[in-house]
């Protein structure tokens, strides 16, 4: 690997990366034309800065942010004294109107680059709070001798460590505004070498921390998580092993449920299960799914990748019958109860892995009046592939990766014969380059 040339150098910035990065070409003997593409960290389109290199590849090259000399217009003063460190966040220096309209623009580039699709409409962004929203995560912990203290949080840019930090404003304040206390927790146990990461989940009333442990914790480190539990009413599990090897420690029976107001449905789940990070703004996009959708009480509606439930029992209080798939059999375990515990008889859940051959299942050759879809980041173009589309009136794709959603979307427009009626940016996490988004498509 070449040797990094550390010298500062000023830049004029031309352009946003899809990861929040500044875009600049500079000049380079080797790359004819414009100049070598250079992503610098810290720096938005319109602004001169110096940076400074940090990476060197052979078709681009990355850099930091020293200084900024001509400011855009949109960047604002960071609320967080941990950005540009913490990797948690990667655009806390852009006015927060703007960022959505960033994370709109990678979408329909996206759509255009990679599906060859244009939609029809495109619906207004979907926003909620900008701080205080994530009700779910993991921090990572690590000793460090030379720093004599336990750090916990997010990765800092540089992956390979732990952010040094004492507070964080994405997450809910009841955890965020507690991480140093988290720190000092730790660094207080005989195991403290052994405790790799703590995950959060948080419910209407009870917040859940779920704390592994590499090595069997003392007597004395078990009493000290259990006062902490008890002095900041959280819940507290332990995980010795896998995910099955999670269990309670204080109290021994604790209720993690969010409801779905509008729709009168509580969704009960476990500290490990996935739920949408931002609570408002799950809201607002299963009520814009379900608008979407047009779902009429008698119709027959399949809703694929459907965890806990959160998109199939709002839709079963307007559809006829609600089919939903999951690929975690435990998921689909909690969605039955979940069912159950909200009195709906209308549903009815499966287990299977939506990227294998599905031709053995029944649900399959159903049929269907309506099509929901919330995939993981890789998409869900194997079961697409596999499924009949006839008889479907409408398909909504809500999406958390725009490069899938684009190449689903192309599928379905040019070799389906399904045309994109509409699509739109949601904003499920402030302040990064997650791009969150919902489709809608119907036959030609």
């Amino acid at each position: 690997m070449a040797r990094l040339d550390l010298t500062p150098f000023e830049i004029t910035v031309t352009d946003l990366t899809h990861d929040g990065r500044g875009v600049a070409r500079r000049p380079d003997p080797k790359v004819p034309g414009a100049g070598k593409a250079i992503f610098i960290a810290g720096a938005l389109p319109g602004e001169t800065v110096i940076a400074q290199q940090t990476a060197r590849h052979k078709s681009f090259d990355e850099a930091r942010t020293l200084e900024v000399l001509v400011a855009a217009p949109e960047r604002v003063t960071a609320r967080c004294p941990h950005f540009g460190v913490c990797g948690g966040c990667a655009l806390q220096h852009l006015d927060e109107g703007r960022q959505i309209h960033a994370k709109q623009r990678v979408l329909m580039e996206n759509l255009e680059r990679i599906g060859h699709v244009t939609p029809e409409t495109v619906l207004p962004p979907m926003v909620d709070a900008a701080w205080g929203y994530r009700r779910k995560g993991r921090f990572s912990v690590r000793r460090v001798e030379k720093k004599d203290k336990t750090l916990v949080g997010f990765r800092e840019q540089d992956p390979r460590f732990v952010a040094d930090i004492s507070e964080c404003h994405t997450v809910i304040p009841q955890i965020g505004m507690k991480v140093a206390a988290l720190s000092a927790l730790v660094d207080g146990m005989d195991g403290r070498r052994d405790i790799p990461q703590i995950e959060f989940i948080a419910g209407d009333d009870t917040i859940a921390l779920v704390f592994r442990h590499l090595q069997p914790l003392s007597p004395r480190d078990m009493q000290a998580l259990e006062d902490f539990a008890k002095e900041h009413q959280f819940a507290v599990y332990l995980q010795p092993g896998g995910i099955d090897s999670v269990h309670a420690l204080w109290p021994h029976q604790a209720k993690l449920a969010f409801t779905l107001p509008t729709w009168e449905i509580e969704l009960l789940f476990r500290p490990l299960d996935f739920i949408q990070v931002n609570a408002g703004l799950n809201q607002t996009m299963i009520a814009k799914a379900i608008e979407l959708l047009d779902v009429q009480p008698g119709d027959r509606v399949l809703d694929l990748f459907c965890g806990l439930g959160n998109f199939t029992l709002p839709l079963a209080r307007t559809a006829g019958e609600v089919v939903g798939v999951e690929g975690d059999a435990g998921l689909i375990r909690r969605a039955r109860e979940n069912a159950t515990h909200n009195h709906l008889s209308n549903v009815d859940f499966h287990a299977a892995d939506l990227a294998q051959d599905l031709s053995s299942h029944a649900w399959m050759r159903a049929g269907f009046d309506r099509l929901l879809l919330d995939p993981p980041r890789s998409g869900a173009d194997v079961v697409l592939k596999q499924l009949s589309l006839d008889g479907l009136k409408c398909i909504v794709y809500v999406s958390c990766h725009p490069a899938s959603l684009a190449r689903d979307a192309g599928y379905l427009v040019n070799e389906r014969g399904w045309k994109l009626k509409a699509v739109g940016v949601m904003d499920m996490f402030p302040h990064t380059a997650h791009v969150e988004s919902i489709a809608m498509f119907e036959p030609r």
